[in-house]
């Protein structure tokens, strides 16, 4: 999938889509730890959120989810993209500030029987590996057809102009269309998210330069 990798049926390294905790890929485990089971893999996921709830500041949040505070609930875990290479390319773009948007089809959720992502959903981006790297916070979602997307969205994607966006979404739409029984045209409904990186911090363009010793 394009950079919505924890959408409906997005790549999640070699694991299923992990709803447990954080920590910082490297810092836990490593490779190592995301080559092993599932059970493995949650365990890591589980660590880095405790460790990064903390430096991102989500120890108190007033949203309520059923009984349980926000920060207690570990967010879905998942990877952008539809190959482990893909998920590198993309969470580099994140993690280097050049990426804060995505784009879904509708008929992947509809299919799935899945809530649309929600202003305020938390996600840990995984590398190609599994291994998680960085918590984002979701800042809008807008459904719109997909001639509708503008400039300025495919500038928030990271990956170029707006006419190689619609290249590379003409090609992996038709495939979500033809996986639903659907046919690819220019008014089926896309989802625009927007979001916002959390941990690690998005470098600053005003920031000075390292002084070399």
């Amino acid at each position: 999938m394009d950079d919505d990798a924890a959408r409906p049926d997005a790549y999640d390294g070699d694991a299923t889509q992990a709803d447990g905790g954080p920590l910082d890929g490297e810092d836990l485990g490593g490779p190592a730890a995301a080559e092993g089971t599932d059970a493995d893999q949650d365990a890591v996921i589980e660590a880095y959120w405790q460790l990064t709830r903390k430096r991102a500041g989500i120890n108190r949040l007033d949203v309520i989810i059923g009984q349980a505070p926000l920060s207690n609930v570990v967010p879905p875990a998942w990877a952008f993209g539809g190959t482990p290479e893909e998920a590198d390319a993309l969470l580099d773009l994140v993690l280097a500030g050049n990426k804060t948007a995505t784009t879904s089809a509708q008929w992947e959720y509809e299919e799935a029987d899945a809530p649309l992502p929600a202003v305020g959903d938390l996600s840990i981006i995984l590398d190609g590996s599994g291994r998680p790297r960085a918590l984002i916070v979701t800042t809008a979602v807008d459904v719109v057809p997909f001639d509708a997307v503008d400039a300025e969205h495919a500038r928030a994607e990271g990956e170029g102009s707006l006419e190689d966006w619609r290249a590379a979404h003409t090609r992996l739409f038709g495939d979500v269309a033809r996986a639903v029984g659907r046919t690819l045209a220019e008014d089926m409904p896309v989802v625009l998210e927007r979001f916002r990186l959390l941990d690690p911090k998005a470098p600053r363009e005003d920031a000075p330069a390292p002084v070399a010793s």
